[in-house]
């Protein structure tokens, strides 16, 4: 109850605070970056590195209304197969400007719905990919999976190209929940999805669930949880709904007075979490589970956890490039995004150029305030001598930032010669402390919620 009190008083049940997959964060890009910049940093890639790619399709056959990701509903595969076509131009023109020799270190399709393309279109883009960028050894192809929205023949397909890992979206089971989210999925349907997947001998299995959504209890919950858990996921993502109406628009069909108060949230992610960690779950971060042998758990180990557009990764690249609609590329240099729109991002590609219309470029102070932000988000804590060693911190700023966050938290936060350290009672805290070191004004920020 005092720690509660605390959290109260430091206005974690009133705050919007950003999720933190980047430094800065996607709304303070600007036009300061297009195709040019982009081609620049994609030819700068040294020869023989290694890099990531994420490739958006922004397809679904149906629009739930919880998501807010950039997606557009479509009963037919013209569309898609159109889309498949720029995707294949835009990998082309990858290809073309990338030196000899570079290789993937991780794949993923999400979305939207990937498994919304048929199996000869996923043959063909992933052909694709692999003729631009090799898998390097140990690579991870992961891929989005809507268990409303997949077969034999597309997951036959999938494990013939290499796929390694597959994400499922649970959200929840509860038959209420889900008819008020717009997203009808019965434990048996995702069931089938995950026995398919295992019988095709596909590794690792992620699963999305989130807390917050309307009506949703601790006792349902807690059933949801237990139901995921006898599936077996290697790894699981429990997200906090963020119910942005002014921004997702479809999100104005659930209804504002059916969701928990922000107490409640706390007290659902509690609930979950508790199962997890009973389940023998390590914790990773503020919102992953992981299986002890799972490489997310055994980076959070090593300390070498990282964090991008995806979430939690164990992925080590100093390169992640974007292809498709809306996708954003992390380079050394800075960020760059795609046009959101399909329509401007398939005119840009057919004209023979990358579709970039906003990003950042590093400058200041940016690298060293990622690498606090993300430190805190993944571990917890600073290490105030990597900061100095890595990221050319002094130690007056390190002292400075130190101590805007003392002040800010008091005992939610502990300093020492060593850095910075966020004990567990303070963790619900987590996203607001790293805001401290946020350069960029996001105290008005509201396309998150704190917990």
């Amino acid at each position: 109850m005092e720690t509660e009190s605390q959290l109260t008083r430091l206005g974690l049940f009133d705050a919007r605070v950003p999720r933190y997959t980047s430094y800065p964060t996607a709304p303070h890009f600007s036009a300061a970056v297009g195709p040019d910049q982009f081609t620049s940093w994609v030819e700068a890639i040294p020869a023989g590195s290694s890099i990531s790619l994420y490739m958006h399709v922004p397809f679904c056959r149906r629009l739930c209304w919880f998501c807010a990701c950039r997606t557009q509903g479509t009963q037919s595969d013209d569309p898609v197969r159109a889309y498949a076509d720029v995707l294949l131009a835009e990998l082309a023109l990858l290809k073309a400007r990338l030196a000899p020799g570079v290789t993937l270190s991780r794949l993923h399709w999400g979305g939207g719905t990937p498994t919304l393309m048929p199996a000869d279109m996923m043959t063909r883009v992933a052909g694709a990919v692999f003729d631009a960028v090799p898998m390097g050894p140990g690579a991870e192809f992961s891929v989005e999976i809507d268990p409303n929205e997949i077969d034999e023949a597309r997951l036959d397909a999938l494990a013939a190209a290499g796929m390694n890992r597959a994400s499922i979206g649970v959200q929840d089971f509860d038959p209420e929940i889900q008819k008020v989210i717009g997203r009808l999925q019965s434990y048996e349907e995702t069931k089938r999805a995950v026995d398919m997947i295992r019988d095709r001998g596909v590794a690792s299995l992620n699963a999305d669930i989130l807390y917050g959504l309307p009506h949703q209890t601790p006792a349902k919950i807690a059933q949801s949880v237990q139901m995921l858990l006898s599936l077996v996921p290697d790894r699981v993502a429990l997200y906090g709904y963020a119910h942005v109406p002014w921004m997702a628009r479809r999100q104005q069909m659930i209804p504002s007075d059916t969701l928990p108060t922000p107490e409640e949230r706390l007290a659902l992610f509690e609930t979950a979490r508790k199962l997890f960690v009973w389940d023998g779950y390590d914790e990773i971060g503020i919102d992953h589970f992981a299986r002890p042998m799972d490489g997310l758990a055994q980076a959070a180990k090593a300390g070498t956890l990282r964090r991008n557009f995806q979430g939690y990764t164990d992925d080590l690249a100093p390169v992640l490039v974007g292809m498709g609609a809306s996708s954003i590329s992390r380079f050394p240099q800075g960020f760059a995004q795609n046009a959101s729109s399909t329509s401007e991002h398939t005119r840009a590609i057919r004209e023979g150029r990358f579709s970039t219309h906003r990003g950042h470029v590093f400058q200041g102070e940016d690298l060293l305030r990622a690498r606090m932000i993300e430190a805190v988000m993944c571990d917890f804590r600073i290490d105030a001598e990597e900061m100095i060693r890595d990221w050319n911190a002094t130690p007056a700023q390190l002292t400075a930032l130190f101590g805007a966050a003392k002040a800010a938290f008091g005992d939610m936060v502990q300093i020492s010669p060593e850095g910075l350290f966020i004990p567990e009672r303070a963790r619900p805290l987590t996203r607001m402390i790293a805001r401290v070191f946020d350069a960029y004004d996001l105290t008005k920020s509201k396309h998150s919620s704190a917990i």
